[in-house]
């Protein structure tokens, strides 16, 4: 990422509330944020406290031990690992006096750098303004900064004299425009359904490869980096399985352990593909030590997002990079395979378990057909499976497995 100045160098700051909680695997997440997002990690603080101070989110005592590091380490700020109340990033600005930054605003930086649609400029523009609406105080003239360093990039890169006047009326318009883009959404998804190809989404936590597998499946060539969130728009492609069938596969944003509250607003209309979807392919990395974490944190916002009901592969990405085996199990989803995307180990598996379970929701149909439905067989291969067909004097004999949304014409048909 080029920087207009000098690289942030910044320290991390984290609250352990309990021993079961993971606050050293989350700082470890951070310091690759602050670097996705263009700053130096130069040091980490805990404090183990029972709960977070309201005030100024750490105790007095660690304010004074982080003012020392500020200055031992020549940092020019810090960043919390989680996100601060209004009253504790002006607090902790006016104790320390250097810039304070949260996790939340840190990810809304990278989601600005790497948005590259209208679409999805518009939801960060809306996700950043919600963020900042409620912290005019503590930024002050400076809201919409400009600048190299994280958490400076305004909304849009626009230097904007902010107000809640202006911000309200800005926000106002994006969500009319939002309003549009989901109609629009809508309408593709529309059209999907009546030409009754199945749709698959994937799902992961941040690098676990989804745009890897997006591309070994389908060659979309998406940026594939091993970074996180280094795609952020959605792409939607079509695949065909072994048996013929026709298959859209949409690849949705990364998730995050604390995935700011305002980016899951925002991005809605984007991350419903995922309950829009017939089948959800979610991909985890199997050489992360964190998998299991990462695949909990991918469950709670797909429950949040009210995706509950739709049957499950859960692909365990990365195999070529795993240093021991591991038994892969997981007890929410319906198949499980272990592939590597990169090198496409175990890619045609993928598809059989991709067909096997879009099988589980077709009926099976068995007729026959006069020569003048021979059109039908087109549909059968586009929507479903086609098992035998045979051409006889009175007429073309056919088993297949097919969608129930068009079972029932396709049972008219026959004779």
């Amino acid at each position: 990422m080029n920087l207009d100045q000098e690289t942030e160098r910044v320290i991390l700051v984290g609250v352990s509330t309990s021993d079961e909680d993971d606050t050293w695997r989350s700082l470890k997440e951070l310091k690759e944020l602050a670097e996705t997002a263009g700053a130096g990690t130069v040091g980490t603080l805990v404090q183990n406290r029972e709960q977070v101070h309201p005030g100024t989110y750490i105790g007095k005592g660690k304010i004074e031990e982080l003012k020392d590091l500020l200055w031992e380490l020549d940092a020019t700020g810090i960043i919390c690992d989680d996100e601060l109340t209004p009253a504790q990033m002006k607090n902790l600005q006016d104790e320390l006096d250097t810039k304070v930054m949260d996790r939340t605003l840190v990810i809304l930086d990278i989601f600005a750098a790497r948005a590259s649609t209208s679409e999805g400029k518009l939801q960060v523009e809306l996700a950043q303004l919600k963020y900042r609406q409620t912290r005019l105080t503590g930024y002050g003239t400076a809201m919409s900064r400009l600048g190299g360093g994280i958490g400076t990039r305004g909304p849009g890169e626009k230097k904007l004299e902010v107000d809640r006047r202006l911000i309200k009326s800005r926000i106002a318009r994006l969500n009319r425009e939002l309003k549009d883009v989901k109609r629009h959404r809508e309408v593709t998804r529309e059209l999907r359904s009546r030409n009754h190809v199945p749709v698959a989404a994937i799902v992961g936590y941040t690098n676990a490869g989804k745009s890897t597998l997006m591309n070994a499946l389908t060659g979309a060539g998406i940026l594939a980096e091993d970074k996180l969130f280094a795609t952020l728009d959605p792409t939607t492609r079509e695949v065909k399985l072994p048996s013929g069938q026709r298959v859209l596969l949409t690849d949705t944003v990364g998730f995050i352990r604390k995935l700011p509250h305002h980016l899951i607003e925002a991005f809605r209309s984007t991350l419903e593909e995922a309950r829009y979807a017939d089948l959800i392919l979610h991909v985890a990395d199997i050489s992360n030590p964190q998998m299991e974490e990462q695949m909990y944190v991918v469950y709670e916002t797909l429950r949040e997002l009210g995706v509950t009901d739709k049957p499950v592969i859960s692909v365990f990405n990365k195999q070529d990079k795993a240093k021991e085996e591991r038994i892969i199990r997981d007890f929410h989803a319906d198949y499980t395979v272990g592939i590597s995307a990169k090198t496409g180990g175990n890619i045609p598996e993928l598809l059989k378990t991709v067909e096997a379970a879009l099988r589980e929701q077709k009926v099976y149909l068995e007729g026959i057909y006069p020569y003048r439905e021979a059109g039908m067989l087109q549909m059968i291969r586009e929507c479903g499976e086609l098992e035998e067909e045979a051409y006889r004097e009175d007429g073309i004999f056919v088993r297949a497995y097919v969608p129930v949304r068009i079972y029932e014409k396709l049972k008219k048909m026959s004779t």
